[in-house]
């Protein structure tokens, strides 16, 4: 309920308090090129899908169970290290979602603020294939067990840059146009900012497929990596008995 609820609301009550505020002693009614109401749907939504977007939890699992040697249970099963946590993470993620995501929905319709219906659930299955994306960067993290000790710190600054990156800090329209072009094209703006802008008419159709594309690729980079990185790391773990 922690996850889900209580930590989402909190920050979204102190970001639209603080975009409140902004606009409340602002000379203009227009930031970016955006009113205050489609910064207060931003934000709203920005907060509970960035927490459903966020990947510790198992990130940390999976480091612990290489470092503590207890990856030999999983090795044995007929199933992959990978898959394994994939459909852990995945689950919890939709039953999560499930109950978060219809408060930002009420609240949207509850103070009229900006939201196009037809828009969620292409907005939804970006999400979910970020999803897929975030666990295989986890997973890449993961494997630096095999070869380095206390590797939680590589998930925080991995989160910390992501939370500028992905547009759950600030809209990322308030980026330089060149910087905002360049973050467009990495997949992770389609964790938070590309769903959101979307679903909350920021954006076009255009940004959304590009979302797709890039997150694909991010996939083929990453799970490329992965998979040499899970090969070597067995093999040091074989041969020295981990």
């Amino acid at each position: 309920m922690t996850d889900a609820v209580l930590q989402p609301v909190t920050t979204a009550l102190i970001e639209l308090t603080l975009w409140t505020a902004i606009f409340a002693t602002a000379k203009t009614n227009m930031i970016g090129g955006f009113g205050k109401e489609s910064y207060l749907a931003y934000v709203l939504w920005t907060a509970f899908v960035g927490r459903i977007a966020a990947n510790w939890m198992y990130e940390f699992k999976m480091a612990d169970e290489i470092e503590s040697g207890s990856i030999n249970s999983i090795l044995v099963r007929p199933t992959s290290f990978y898959g394994s946590y994939l459909s852990q993470f995945l689950g919890y993620k939709f039953i999560v979602s499930g109950f978060s995501l219809v408060f930002p929905l009420l609240a949207s319709y509850w103070f009229h603020l900006p939201l196009i219906s037809l828009r969620i659930l292409p907005a939804l299955a970006l999400i979910v294939y970020y999803l897929i994306l975030m666990h295989t960067i986890s997973f890449v993290i993961a494997t630096l067990a095999f070869h380095l000790t206390r590797i939680h710190s590589i998930t925080v600054a991995k989160n910390l840059a992501l939370w500028l990156v992905t547009g759950e800090l600030i809209p990322l329209d308030l980026f330089p146009e060149g910087i905002r072009q360049v973050v467009l094209w990495l997949p992770f703006s389609s964790g938070v900012y590309i769903p959101v802008a979307y679903l909350t008419g920021r954006i076009s159709e255009d940004l959304l497929y590009r979302g797709f594309l890039s997150t694909t690729l991010g996939i083929i980079f990453f799970g490329a990596v992965g998979a040499m990185m899970w090969r070597w790391g067995l093999t040091k773990y074989t041969g020295t008995g981990a």
